[in-house]
């Protein structure tokens, strides 16, 4: 009994194993095609994974109850076979793209278009090369055009053999698998078998492979999603800047495939591009309404062995001149508008004068083939029609205001005012606060404080005398005019009338009466100098006065009333020294000091030339030598010439009173001129002494001591020139040996007054170009001096 019992579990087992073997072979057989290794991969962990086909429907013939479900896939596989063949996962994207597979479409770079022989032409009539409109959109274009891989994909697109679909779905089964459609039309799922898509709608793929899923699966939610699309060959011939042969997405529209071929070239229509589809022209589009309007209406896709044709185009005209986009444009007829063509230009910018436009017209039949006429751009000029190699030249407007007067010159702010009837002077100038100019303004508003800080302003507080009576430019009161232009003969009157009596006498003759395109000027007393006793004179007097200060003086006023004005001089004065100051002379200073250093800096190049001419006749070694001190001796000419550039001048007039007197009633009769400076110094106590002495000193100044007593008390050096040595007086002047005939000629007798500078130069050996300027430095002290720049210089020959 327990043999025959082992023996029928042995026969139960067994048919057992047939079932399950053959149920096997038939759930491969389900797999269309589909990686087996996976599936046997699967099959093999069969205890402990539920997503697995095989395992599902074993349980199922073995009526074993299982929570086991169907799971559809094939990513992971087809990634590693691509992996396999060397290729990455999404190879094949390129194929959305487009590529060029002819010679003439593979091209690396976009060359520079060459102009036509219009655009030459029209370059020769009008010194400016034209673009032909259109060509900038191709500007850009590459050799290879790549569309947006991801963009969506129409509803209404047709599927097709090549193009990719990615299911996913969940519920009673899972499915994460990618299809192609194959040449039949059709997909196959495993598990669902063959699904045909050839010709369905995009948008209603879904609803077809849901369907299929339903007819087997109950309770799945699908999704489907499209990958790779599949691509098409298109033919671009004709006037094309790169004719050839492209693939592209199966998405691509003529604008696209236009656009990868660089468009037409210069003699392409942009006007009657054409796609030809079996033998037939199937569209036709202007690029002009799509680049100027942005009408894409006449955009088609493109199937499968299209062809894209540029024809020549039927002529050309160029728009120039006041337009909004000067080039040269393509007609689609011969009888094409004027008004049509600016449409496309954007039309007239404001500033064009549509009275008066140019036609320049061509006629080879013609033994003068070129001719002009002129018309109006009104209602009727707009209708005409162009023909080939018509040049349209649109003016512009005469700037000129038919009814304005202007105001300008030393006013609150230039205007251009409306004219009104019957206006005069006073209703373009109502008050004299209209001649108050912006700087005037600038400086008055410079004085006030800003910040926290009261005493913080925008003035320089050490200069701010200078700037007194100056907050307001002076105004030319007598004299003001008028520019009128005569239409007649296009000449110029003025007609001058007197300010003052513009706003004294308003009804008076001064008051004119203007006219259209009137131009009223203002002048100030610097733009126009007037007499001197019309001018307004600010005078400063600073120092041993009793009320220093800044004085409004009148015509004829001299220091004599200046120094009465400021309480006259205090017991301390001393008007020896009086220092007068005038801007005018501090320019004129300046420009004579200027050219004197040129003279000086010539003279040196001159000596420096001698002295390298004598080199020549030394030997070798002396001449060494000789060239080193020379080159030594250049430099520090050099940097004292330099020195001597940045002195700058005073303005300083002396006077050369005698030292002995007293009263300022004896001082020059100047007449004072606005911004003069007068400084009277207080008596000094010393007298300064420098140069080759043994101390350079400041000794107390005695009454009736003279230039050796000071030379005695700092003690000369050895290479001192005492003959030779000078006197710097305070009031600006030089004394030297030759300026004085003290003691036949000497220096030393020469009495010293309180202030003065006592200088001793140096003996030089060797006669250079520098110690003979440094032997003349007296004279050229001399000369500073007339500039106002004694102690300056000074100081500057001895550094």
């Amino acid at each position: 009994m327990f043999k025959f019992t082992k023996s029928f579990m042995a026969m139960a087992l067994a048919t057992a194993s047939v079932g399950a073997s053959a149920q096997n072979s038939i759930s491969k057989a389900d797999l269309f095609g589909q990686d087996q290794s996976s599936q046997s991969s699967q099959s093999s962990q069969s205890s402990t994974d539920d997503n697995t086909t095989t395992t599902a429907m074993t349980g199922a013939n073995l009526g074993i109850t299982s929570p086991r479900k169907v799971v559809i896939t094939n990513s992971q596989a087809a990634q590693a076979a691509a992996t396999a063949r060397g290729m990455p996962s999404d190879a094949g994207a390129s194929i959305n793209g487009m590529t060029p597979q002819s010679d003439l479409g593979n091209q690396s770079s976009v060359k520079t278009p060459e102009l036509s022989e219009f655009q030459k032409f029209i370059a020769d009539n009008t010194g400016q090369v034209l673009p032909i409109f259109g060509t900038a959109f191709f500007a850009n274009a590459q050799a290879t055009f790549a569309p947006i891989v991801n963009s969506p994909v129409p509803s209404d697109y047709p599927l097709g053999p090549g193009d990719e679909l990615m299911i996913r779905g969940w519920g009673t089964i899972d499915i994460d698998y990618r299809a192609t459609i194959d040449r039949n039309g059709t997909i196959n799922i495993p598990t669902v078998g063959s699904v045909v898509l050839a010709g369905v709608k995009a948008g209603d793929a879904q609803n077809v492979v849901r369907a299929a899923i339903a007819r087997l699966y109950k309770g799945v939610t699908v999704s489907v999603n499209f990958g790779q699309l599949r691509a098409i060959t298109v033919y671009v011939v004709g006037q094309a800047n790169r004719p050839g042969t492209y693939t592209v997405s199966s998405l691509s529209t003529l604008v696209t495939a236009l656009f990868a071929s660089g468009g037409p070239n210069a003699n392409g229509s942009m006007r009657r591009v054409q796609v030809k589809r079996g033998g037939k022209v199937v569209a036709e589009l202007d690029l002009y309404s799509f680049i100027a309007k942005g009408d894409k209406s006449a955009d088609i896709k493109l199937l499968d062995g299209d062809t894209i044709y540029i024809p020549p185009a039927s002529g050309f005209v160029a728009l120039v001149g006041k337009v909004n986009s000067p080039a040269i444009y393509e007609l689609k007829s011969n009888n094409e508008p004027i008004e049509s063509m600016l449409d496309y230009a954007g039309g007239l910018p404001v500033v064009a004068d549509p009275r008066r436009a140019f036609l320049e017209r061509i006629d080879p039949n013609k033994s003068r083939p070129r001719s002009v006429e002129e018309f109006a751009l009104n209602s009727e000029g707009l209708k005409r029609s162009l023909k080939n190699g018509d040049v349209l030249n649109v003016t512009s407007i005469t700037p000129e205001f038919s009814n304005a007067v202007v105001l300008r010159g030393n006013v609150d702010q230039p205007v251009r005012a409306p004219f009104k009837q019957g206006m005069r002077i006073t209703d373009l100038i109502p008050n004299r606060e209209y001649l108050i100019t912006r700087n005037s303004i600038k400086r008055q508003n410079n004085t006030v404080a800003v910040g926290n800080d009261e005493k913080n302003t925008t003035e320089n507080a050490s200069s701010i005398a200078t700037r007194i009576g100056g907050l307001i430019d002076a105004i030319n009161w007598d004299y003001a005019v008028v520019e009128r232009v005569n239409r007649s003969d296009l000449s110029v009157q003025l007609i001058p009338f007197n300010l003052g009596n513009v706003f004294l006498h308003p009804a008076g003759p001064d008051n004119l009466q203007l006219q259209p395109g009137d131009t009223v000027t203002i002048f100030s007393q610097s733009d126009v100098a007037v007499p001197m006793d019309k001018r307004q004179v600010f005078v400063r007097v600073e120092g041993e006065v009793k009320v220093p200060g800044v004085y409004q003086m009148t015509a004829g006023d001299t220091l004599t009333t200046l120094i009465a004005k400021a309480g006259g001089p205090t017991s301390n004065a001393y008007m020896f020294g009086t220092a007068f100051y005038r801007e005018e002379v501090r320019k004129e200073q300046q420009a004579n000091l200027q050219r004197a250093v040129d003279r000086l800096e010539a003279q040196i190049r001159n000596e420096e030339s001698t002295q390298a001419a004598n080199l020549r006749a030394m030997s070798s070694t002396d001449a060494a030598a000789a060239s080193a001190q020379l080159e030594t001796e250049r430099k520090i000419a050099q940097e004292r010439i330099d020195r001597l550039r940045k002195l700058e001048s005073s303005g300083r007039i002396a006077f050369g009173l005698d030292p002995n007197e007293r009263s300022f009633a004896h001082l020059p009769q100047v007449t004072l001129k606005n911004g003069d400076r007068l400084v009277v110094p207080s008596k000094p106590a010393f007298v300064h002494v420098f140069g080759a002495v043994n101390v350079e000193a400041s000794p107390l100044w005695k009454p009736n001591s003279r230039v050796s007593d000071y030379l005695k008390i700092a003690g000369t050096a050895l290479d001192a020139d005492v003959d030779n040595a000078f006197v710097m007086r305070i009031d600006g002047t030089v004394v030297s040996t030759n300026s004085q005939g003290w003691f036949f000629g000497k220096i030393g007798g020469v009495e010293v007054m309180p202030g003065d500078t006592i200088v001793v130069p140096e003996k030089f050996d060797r006669q250079t170009a520098w110690s003979k300027f440094m032997q003349g430095a007296r004279e050229w002290t001399q000369i500073f001096a007339n500039f106002g720049l004694g102690a300056a210089a000074v100081k500057t020959l001895r550094d």
